[in-house]
């Protein structure tokens, strides 16, 4: 027995390293296994949508950690993990990511930057939306400050993307998708930009529909520059279509007798109501100023530079108000040009006959009301009477060939008292001034040509001294 005693005494220290070999060959073992099934639980996952997912195993037991999408992305993540073989248990971390009700997003520009709030479903869509924002501007800083949530409505990837392809045509402002309305504010980068906009927006994917659309047009302009050194009128600006603009063109052509129409203007989309109805009266009252600037914005005129004799500024105010379509405003800042030097008879012959010879005072066909179009002319001839103070000023009518002599010789007495009737009420005195018809019995051209019956319908001035 003692030697038994002894024997025992020496064997059981030597078990010490063989549960130290034992205990170091199971963990050797159970490690790989571990990482094995841990790469096995994570390609499980490749088909289940997660965000921020986790996969923690121990022994046969695998934790999963994980922000779903839906209570059906939960199930489908747990099942494919309880479906790998060697997996024991499953420990369920896994969170349903809020729900926004309503689901609102939005990309607002301003200056500098384009930002992204509110909501987005997916990590996906996080990013496609945010890559797109980036090609559209273009290299225009974009900032992505939106949040994962739940509750976007069906179609929302496809209405995004296409509202985001419109942030390039505003200059500043917001558009918002709250649920299944879209709302748009701000300010368009260029004329017709509104439209554009809302043209892209009738493209909506099915059950989205525009609850506000408070996109503004920048402003409308439309400019005329009359310059009496030049002898130019410039026009540049806006119009809607070309067939605006060549009604204006060929309105600042009649309008304007001694000026070359230089045509500098832009077909855009965006004018208000009745332009051109509104722009043609008010070439006609740039054209009675020596020099001066016509300013159309939306729906405003803006008149401003010198007449040419005291009673003009008035006469144009009231004018353009009478003419203007109603909804439209004028702001007209007009003085007078200092009065020009007095001048002789024969000089002032010369002025009258270099006027005339520029251009032809008209009428409405077949009566003696004076065109609009003559406006201008006539309030040169005005100025240059002004300058004549000690002359008397025969106003000879004259007509072409057609139709009754008589009838001719009456038209072209009531015309010629036309123009004095202009003078006087722009303050000449009418003792000055004699209408004398002539009718058809001075042609100085041809009647047998519609270029020679224009000739010879005609208004001259005959200066006399007075005795």
């Amino acid at each position: 027995m003692r030697g038994l005693g002894k024997w025992s005494s020496k064997w059981w220290p030597g078990t010490i390293p063989l549960a130290v070999l034992w205990a170091l060959a199971a963990w050797t073992s159970t490690s790989p296994f571990e990482t094995e099934l841990a790469g096995r639980s994570t390609a499980a996952l490749k088909t289940v949508l997660l965000d921020k997912s986790r996969v923690a195993v121990s022994g046969r037991d695998v934790t999963l950690a994980a922000d779903a999408f839906s209570e059906e992305g939960r199930h489908s993540a747990i099942a494919a993990i309880e479906a790998v073989p060697g997996v024991r248990l499953v420990n369920d971390e896994t969170r349903l990511i809020p729900e926004a009700s309503p689901f609102v997003w939005s990309a607002e520009r301003d200056v500098v930057r384009v930002t992204l709030t509110g909501s987005s479903p997916m990590p996906a869509t996080k990013a496609k939306l945010l890559d797109a924002a980036r090609a559209d501007l273009g290299g225009v800083e974009v900032v992505d400050q939106t949040h994962l949530a739940r509750g976007a409505p069906p179609g929302f990837d496809e209405a995004a993307l296409l509202l985001l392809a419109q942030i390039p045509k505003l200059k500043d402002g917001k558009i918002t998708i709250t649920d299944t309305k879209v709302g748009l504010s701000g300010m368009a980068r260029e004329l017709g930009g509104r439209e554009t906009i809302a043209a892209a927006l009738k493209n909506l994917p099915a059950g989205f529909s525009v609850a506000a659309n408070d996109i503004k047009a920048p402003p409308y302009i439309f400019q005329a520059y009359k310059d009496p050194v030049a002898l130019k009128l410039t026009l540049s600006g806006n119009v809607p279509d070309n067939t605006a603009r060549g009604a204006i063109v060929a309105a600042a052509g009649r309008k304007f007798f001694n000026e070359k129409v230089v045509d500098s203007l832009n077909i855009s989309l965006g004018a208000p109501s009745a332009f051109t109805n509104a722009v043609t009266p008010a070439l006609g009252a740039l054209s009675r100023l020596s020099t001066g600037t016509l300013v159309v914005t939306d729906r405003e005129v803006k008149l401003s530079g010198d007449a040419l004799y005291d009673a003009a500024p008035a006469q144009l105010r009231a004018n353009l108000v009478k003419d203007l379509p109603q909804g439209w405003r004028l702001k007209a800042d007009v003085s007078v040009k200092p009065a020009a030097a007095p001048v002789d008879a024969t000089v002032c012959q010369q002025l009258f006959s270099e006027l005339l010879g520029k251009g032809t005072i008209r009428f409405e066909s077949g009566r003696s009301s004076l065109d609009p179009d003559s406006a201008g002319l006539l309030d040169h001839l005005v100025e240059t009477a002004l300058r004549c103070p000690t002359a008397n000023i025969e106003v000879a009518g004259y007509t072409d060939s057609d139709g009754d002599s008589a009838a001719n010789q009456a038209l072209s007495e009531k015309r010629a008292q036309a123009v004095v009737d202009y003078l006087v009420k722009a303050g000449l005195p009418a003792s000055r001034f004699t209408a004398v018809g002539y009718g058809s019995t001075q042609p100085i051209a041809a009647n047998d040509s519609e270029e020679g019956k224009a000739r010879n319908r005609r208004i001259e001035f005959i200066v006399k001294e007075r005795p």
